[in-house]
């Protein structure tokens, strides 16, 4: 174990979820700057489902993402900045177009069991220089062997990081450490997490991976994210230090980025993000249970959790809408629980 560890920080980009991908260059400016001036190696921002994703389907950004890259390297001088790719919202060419914007890493995600799709953007990438990292979405729905063989597919595509990432904030830690103990028979390639707090164990969950060795722990502002938000930086970078391990940061000012830019966007735990971490249903999934189980007048918690048990990787609606059918009406009314508020359209 590593007593040297980096942060990742995702406020810009896994943040823009909870402000509606609304983020302005001016505001991006500022804490980015703050979080160079604190010592944070790696910054991601752009649009949270990454490039080329800005459009009425997935939510509109306030501003283009050559606008963000351009802003980026008019600030940043020592951070390594970069943005998320997911094969078929992105494409080639985008990663090019951010190449020469002065990026230094890419995150290319795919469902877990989808990291085929992933080799032309990843070998791209690689071809630009680039740092390349691979972010396998619902880590959690494989079992640990299977997850250490698409870790060297990517490996054998030219990744240079394989992220476990725990998109509905549903995993444990031990779930955490029986993935990276598979992936350590078979490969030496570094790891990294990003975690989801829907359960309240992001930062177990993070120091969990900081003790088994990974090398990059995602982290945001105030715990700013998509769902129930991610690893707070200024928390996580804060326990750190006090364990005695060396981070490079500066806590008083990530302190002071996330009281001054961040903590008046920051939403509320919301009981559906609760639901999500229980059922390790992903919210890119929450439009559909609305709908159908609005449409038949039953109990949403109770269809993600029926729905679940069937598949936490894809949406097949056709199912879902038998499941719902099958399921007694909702007397108490909570077909009406509060749906608001999630963006994006990440594995529609």
């Amino acid at each position: 174990m590593s007593k040297n560890v980096k942060i990742m920080d995702v406020t810009l980009r896994d943040g823009s979820y909870a402000n509606n991908f609304q983020f302005s260059c001016a505001q991006q400016k500022l804490i980015t700057a703050h979080l160079e001036r604190a010592g944070i190696p790696y910054i991601e921002i752009g649009h949270g489902m990454g490039l080329h994703a800005s459009c009425p389907e997935n939510g509109v950004a306030l501003h283009s993402d050559e606008e963000y890259l351009a802003a980026a390297q008019a600030v940043l001088k020592k951070a390594c900045y970069g943005m998320f790719c997911i094969p078929g919202v992105a494409r080639l060419e985008d990663i090019d177009m951010a190449a020469g914007y002065g990026i230094g890493f890419i995150r290319v995600g795919t469902n877990v069991t989808e990291v085929e799709l992933s080799e032309p953007y990843i070998r791209r990438a690689k071809q630009r220089g680039l740092l390349v990292m691979t972010n396998y979405m619902k880590s959690y729905a494989v079992p640990a062997e299977y997850f250490a063989g698409q870790v060297l597919k990517s490996e054998a595509y030219g990744a240079d990081m394989a992220y476990v990432v725990d998109s509905a904030g549903c995993m444990m830690p031990e779930q955490l450490e029986a993935l990276y103990q598979a992936v350590r028979e078979r490969s030496e390639i570094a790891l990294g997490f990003h975690g989801h707090d829907n359960l309240g164990m992001v930062m177990s969950n993070s120091f969990k991976a900081v003790e088994l060795g990974f090398e990059l722990v995602d982290c945001s502002l105030q715990g700013m994210g998509r769902s129930a938000g991610n690893t707070p930086t200024e928390l996580f970078a804060a326990c750190l230090q006090k364990r005695g391990y060396t981070t490079g940061v500066d806590v008083h000012e990530l302190l002071k980025a996330g009281k001054k830019y961040v903590f008046p966007l920051a939403g509320k735990h919301n009981i559906i993000d609760t639901m999500c971490g229980i059922t390790g249903l992903h919210t890119a999934y929450l439009g559909a249970i609305h709908r159908v189980a609005g449409k038949y007048g039953v109990n949403p918690l109770v269809l993600m959790e029926k729905y679940t048990a069937y598949d936490q990787v894809h949406m097949n609606v056709e199912k879902l809408d038998e499941m719902a059918r099958s399921l007694p009406e909702d007397l108490d009314g909570f077909m009406t629980a509060d749906f608001s508020g999630y963006f994006g359209h990440e594995q529609d």
